[in-house]
């Protein structure tokens, strides 16, 4: 959840449509980019799931990369300034449709989603009988629930949180920190278990 709340494209993307256009128009793109989970979470479910039956070396292999992948995003979160800027975002007025489409088309074709997801959903297998395909529906479910929520609340919450952005200049730097923060503690779970 502290992933989806930070500052990225996504969620400042929901946050300019619900505010130039309406919420209506926010939650349009809220469930494009939702939905655009689903394409990313099966390719992780029937890929991984396939090469892990198969060795135990590339599971680990998949585990190191992802974690270095993780303090990768880390070092780089670290390393940026952390403001938010809303003033800088001219919209133009599009259709509910379109905005849907267009935030589906963000979430499939931004590749960072697919290797988040690679490097992220392995370390939470919780099942030896069940299916590990299963298992990572049920991963993506739960990532979408928790995605449709903050992004939803960020939508329908436009007005207010803009204010408050606006005049709380620190807002930029704790949500960046606590990005580095999880990253890393993600990065370390992945690696131990």
């Amino acid at each position: 959840m502290v992933l989806t709340i930070s500052p990225g494209p996504d969620n400042i993307y929901v946050l300019m449509q619900s505010l130039v256009n309406g919420k209506k128009y926010g939650l349009a793109t809220v469930l494009g980019l939702v939905s655009g989970i689903l394409i990313h979470t099966s390719l992780v479910a029937f890929g991984v799931s396939a090469a892990i039956k198969e060795s135990e070396y590339l599971f680990l292999g998949i585990k190191l990369l992802g974690t270095g992948y993780l303090f990768y995003l880390a070092f780089r979160v670290f390393q940026s300034e952390g403001n938010i800027d809303l003033s800088s975002a001219r919209i133009p007025k599009k259709s509910t449709w379109s905005l849907y489409k267009q935030g589906f088309l963000m979430n499939v074709l931004n590749p960072k989603v697919t290797i988040f997801f690679l490097a992220f959903f392995p370390g939470f297998i919780f099942s030896e009988t069940t299916p590990m395909v299963i298992q990572f529906y049920i991963l993506g479910g739960i990532f979408m629930l928790q995605a449709l929520l903050i992004f939803g609340t960020i939508a329908l919450l436009a007005g207010k949180l803009s204010e408050m952005i606006k005049k709380n200049k620190n807002v930029g730097q704790v949500l960046k920190w606590m990005q580095v923060i999880v990253f890393i503690g993600i990065g370390i779970y992945v690696l131990l278990f």
